[in-house]
Formats: structure tokens, sequence, C-alpha cells
């Protein structure tokens, strides 16, 4: 089920709990960027996340070179880079691998391995939205996050007012 949703109605395109609390947990430590490192037990506390999934997702962050742990009684983790220089993309590609809405179009894939490759009409389109995607992930910070957080968005909302007025039209 996605992270934050209450509905057992099926969702077709979603981040994963991974890559969700990874970002999570990586906007806990831009908060605190440049004070004292943060402990695992004190973002779980923060964010309501289970402690012992946060010590799985440190350990590819600290491999990839974003954050840093300290030792010691008064240790914990902190970003190695400033906020402005890691962007969303980069977490959610380390937490899940590249952003690919289709097989076709993930790293790996061997062109002519589906027969319906040349004639498929809809591959553009999932393209289209996996540049998309990146562009935006890719085009965010945790700074952007933190100094100028996106509008709240509920499905039915703002985009789907306008989806539907487009479609009467």
């Amino acid at each position: 089920m996605p992270v934050g949703f209450t509905s057992q109605a099926p969702v077709a395109m979603r981040i994963s709990s991974r890559a969700h609390y990874g970002l999570r947990m990586m906007t806990e430590l831009a908060k605190s960027h440049g004070g004292p490192p943060l402990s695992l037990a004190e973002i779980a506390r923060r964010e309501h996340l289970p402690p012992a999934y946060l010590e799985q997702l440190v350990g590819p962050l600290r491999k990839a070179g974003l954050v840093a742990g300290t030792r010691g009684l008064h240790g914990g983790y902190r970003l190695r880079r400033e906020p402005e220089r890691v962007t969303v993309l980069e977490i959610v590609e380390l937490m899940e691998g590249p952003v690919a809405p289709v097989e076709c179009l993930a790293e790996g894939y061997a062109p002519g391995t589906c027969v319906r490759e040349t004639e498929c009409l809809s591959r553009p389109l999932w393209g289209r939205l996996q540049q998309a995607v990146k562009q935006v992930l890719g085009g965010t910070t945790l700074r952007d996050l933190l100094s100028d957080p996106l509008p709240p968005w509920c499905p039915g909302e703002t985009i789907g007012a306008e989806f539907k007025e487009s479609a009467r039209v």
C-alpha cells in the first residue's frame, strides 16, 4: 500500500516506502545541517518511522557519500554535502534504482526483448513521463524542500479540477 494512504484502492504507479522514507530521513538531516549529528532514533521519532527500517536505509546513503556517521554518545548522522547539492532524484534512484515507468525503458533493457517494441504506440508516452519525472525530481533539491515547500496537493483538487474543466471543452 502506498505510504500515507489509508485506502485499499490499487495504485498503478508509486514511489516505494524505501524511497519515501529515505527522502524523509534526508530532509530531517537537511533541517539540522550545520548542527550536531542526528541519531536514527531521533529521526525515527520526528518522522514517525521504524528505527530498524532507517538502519537499513542509512547504509546505502553512507556508501553513496550522502551522509556521514559519527560514533559515540553524541554521535549520529549528518549530510556530507550542502542541502542544495543533493537532489531528490539522487535519493530516489539510490533507494529504488533508475526511474522507469515501464520495463522497456529501464536501464539494462535489451532492445528487441519485447516483440511489440517497434509497433508500440504507448512507449513514447511512457518515455515522456519518465523524462518529466526525472526533470522534476532532478530539479528539486533538499534545500528546495526546506525553503520553498511545494503546496500540498490532493487528488481531485487543483489538478483534477483543471483536468475536468479541460475535458468538458
